[in-house]
């Protein structure tokens, strides 16, 4: 019946139909959200030089490195994600290639996909272009969905089964970081853990993540093997993660937290506004309460207070958002995404932006008297997100 509920729910959104199949793998594409982002510890002194010029803030971009648990990783990565899926019909795949190598060129050494963007396809775009360098950086994916039957599926059997195959896809022997996408209510997470606990004995992954779990799920999964990062959604216009405990909990656990959605998908990067059109048939925002066109209006004061303040900080409004971000904790980095070269520079760029603590209560101070308006996705996506306390 709740599967039911949620076709129902999906097809009333999507008037134009679907097929039975494309419906299941819609229906996993929105539980899995739209991931984003990785990272922990205390940032690396080691630097990665920059081999590709300058970024869009003065100086070029000289990328620092932290640490995701025992993991070394760039300090900002790249979200593969929208060069296939989500955010509009996939990107040219040589374009793709070219985007993922450049980030590579420029110092970034984590990049993040899923089984699900494609569904398939991203992975393999991410396997192919990091082919010629893979032993030079980290490689993240995710399981959890059951792209045949449809909704979640993280029985033993089942993650056993989907690894290979993404090893496959991948091009490699071994995945560095592997997400349980969203938490299977069906499943024990300590069964997860075990099964993930005994792929690592095997070699075929290294390092234990959780993607939109509750800080209950994150201490029960961890107790049972050391959980590596932790991604959620997290923003200056998604601040949950502060006020349910899973910040906290990374915190004292030692985790590195990974925010999804840097630049608020999209919204902080100040391109968007009440007539941006979204496509209903190859985009999730479409669907998602903030992107409504009256929202989107509502919370242009956001949008406004950011350009200002990027002005003044000789930056863009994106640069501040991830700027942001980086100076909340020195065990967050996050993985924004793109298709487009000019973008991946402007984010790139956002590593030598320095915020002063002046600078960051500023921000808290005026962006305390702004009201978001619309949850961060629709009613029907939010059932997927482990919120157990």
């Amino acid at each position: 019946m709740e599967k039911n509920n949620q076709i129902t729910g999906l097809l009333a959104q999507n008037p134009q139909g679907l097929t039975r199949r494309d419906f299941l793998v819609t229906t996993a594409l929105v539980g899995a959200g739209l991931a984003v982002g990785p990272l922990l510890g205390v940032a690396s002194a080691e630097k990665i030089e920059n081999r590709s010029g300058n970024g869009l803030h003065k100086g070029g971009n000289t990328m620092k490195t932290r640490r995701l648990g025992k993991l070394e990783v760039s300090a900002i990565g790249a979200g593969c994600m929208s060069i296939s899926a989500n955010y509009g019909p996939p990107a040219d795949r040589k374009q793709g290639i070219k985007v993922i190598r450049t980030a590579y060129e420029k110092g970034v050494t984590f990049f993040d996909t899923a089984e699900v963007y494609g569904p398939y396809t991203n992975e393999g775009l991410v396997g192919e272009a990091l082919a010629p360098f893979r032993d030079k950086v980290v490689v993240a994916t995710k399981f959890g969905f059951d792209l045949v039957a449809g909704g979640l599926n993280s029985r033993p059997e089942h993650i056993r089964k989907v690894v290979e195959e993404s090893l496959k896809r991948l091009k490699t022997d071994r995945i560095d970081l592997y997400y349980q996408h969203r938490v299977d209510p069906k499943v024990p997470i300590e069964d997860v853990a075990g099964v993930i606990k005994d792929l690592i004995k095997q070699g075929k992954v290294l390092h234990f993540g959780l993607s939109e779990a509750s800080a209950k799920t994150i201490r029960r999964a961890h107790s049972v093997h050391p959980v590596s990062a932790v991604q959620t959604e997290y923003s200056l216009m998604e601040r949950d993660p502060e006020r349910n405990g899973v910040l906290k909990t990374c915190d004292e656990l030692g985790i590195g937290f990974v925010p999804w959605g840097p630049v608020g998908m999209g919204y902080l990067t100040g391109k968007i506004d009440s007539r941006t059109k979204l496509d209903p048939k190859t985009d999730l925002r479409s669907g998602f309460d903030r992107f409504t066109p009256v929202n989107i209006k509502a919370n242009m004061p956001i949008v406004d207070f950011l350009k200002i303040f990027a002005e003044k900080k000789n930056a863009t409004p994106a640069q501040i958002s991830l700027a942001w971000l980086l100076a909340q904790k020195p065990w967050i980095v996050p993985i924004p995404g793109t298709r487009n070269m000019d973008h991946l520079n402007e984010n790139l760029g956002a590593i030598n932006v320095q915020l002063t603590p002046a600078d960051l209560r500023e921000i808290e101070t005026a962006l305390s008297k702004i009201k978001v308006y619309g949850g961060r996705m629709g009613e029907i996506y939010m059932r997927d997100v482990d919120q157990s306390k």
